[in-house]
């Protein structure tokens, strides 16, 4: 398992935003009160499988980058790496036990084989996050893209990766206005 800030660790692939990327960026609002939601002040853990790695790369260089457009500090993401998706949970679970994060990423891929494997590691990844999420009331943004071929994961990485990061700051910010 290898542990890195990206402060610490350049994030491979890291891509630079231009002016289009940047306007194709939206504002986020809490979904309460109306107002926007900055990520200036929050913690991030992301659990990143490195099955299918060229894919998981490109869902966490996406996720990163909206993390920090939208104000979560480099230096307050968190970036584990494990061999697998049935092995997200375990390290999430040891995050959240730790404590200090506001919400935690997990970022997989599972591509379906021709054998009944896919729906196993697909349903017990899954319930893994979802048990440990409401197990210690923290936001766990479950970003392990389950597809049909490769060609449907390559279509969704980006898109996915930037979904799980708005997804952690406004559910931070949700659960914090609600407690």
């Amino acid at each position: 398992m290898r542990q890195s800030t990206t402060k610490s660790h350049n994030v491979s692939k890291q891509r630079s935003l231009d002016k289009q990327a940047l306007e194709n960026k939206s504002v986020l609002k809490n979904s309460l009160t109306g107002e926007e939601l900055r990520g200036e002040k929050l913690k991030i853990g992301i659990v990143q499988s490195r099955f299918n790695e060229s894919i998981t790369d490109a869902l966490r260089d996406a996720c990163v980058e909206e993390l920090i457009f939208h104000g979560v500090q480099p230096e307050n993401i968190t970036w584990i790496e494990v061999p697998g998706a049935l092995e997200i949970p375990i390290v999430l679970q040891s995050l959240a036990s730790k404590g200090g994060y506001n919400a935690l990423i997990a970022l997989g891929c599972i591509i379906r084989g021709e054998t009944y494997h896919f729906e196993l590691v697909s349903n017990e990844s899954a319930a893994g996050i979802s048990r440990i999420s409401l197990d210690h009331h923290i936001p766990i943004i479950n970003a392990v893209i389950t597809t049909e071929n490769t060609v449907q994961a390559l279509v969704r990485q980006e898109e996915k990766g930037r979904d799980a990061a708005k997804a952690a700051i406004e559910m931070s910010h949700l659960l914090e206005s609600i407690s």
